[in-house]
């Protein structure tokens, strides 16, 4: 029996699964996805399947190579209106200078909603720093 992970990381991997297999032009194995991002066909399969948890730069990397934000793999995520906000006073910036400050914003967002999605279960202390 596989167990599901949190419905967060269900969803991510449902986005996984739907950008691979609709990856022009006649969608892409997980073997294929994985030697492009330089990990293993089995861990994509276990990200699609909630199995693993993606970091946030396993999350950056898929969405540079799909071409799609960091906030497609969040639910009910849109893009700040902020982060507009930023990208219209960085207009006098070269355009890979301007993308780089738009994924910069958007994983900045994402780190948030990853972060809160993450935190320790009540009862359960978190892990200690090492001094």
């Amino acid at each position: 029996m596989v167990k599901l992970g949190p419905p967060l990381f269900r969803y991510v991997g449902a986005r996984i699964r739907e950008l691979r297999e609709a990856y022009p032009p006649k969608g892409l194995s997980q073997e294929a996805l994985a030697k492009k991002l330089k990990t293993r066909a089995n861990t994509v399969s276990r990200w699609e399947t909630a199995t693993y948890k993606p970091t946030l730069e396993d999350l950056d990397a898929l969405s540079r190579f799909f071409g799609v934000s960091v906030l497609t793999f969040f639910p009910n995520e849109e893009p700040d209106p902020k982060i507009q906000a930023l990208l219209r006073a960085a207009k006098s910036l070269p355009e890979p200078e301007l993308d780089e400050l738009h994924r910069y914003a958007e994983f900045r967002r994402a780190r948030h909603v990853y972060r809160s999605e993450t935190r320790p279960r009540v009862g359960r202390l978190p892990k200690r720093k090492a001094s």
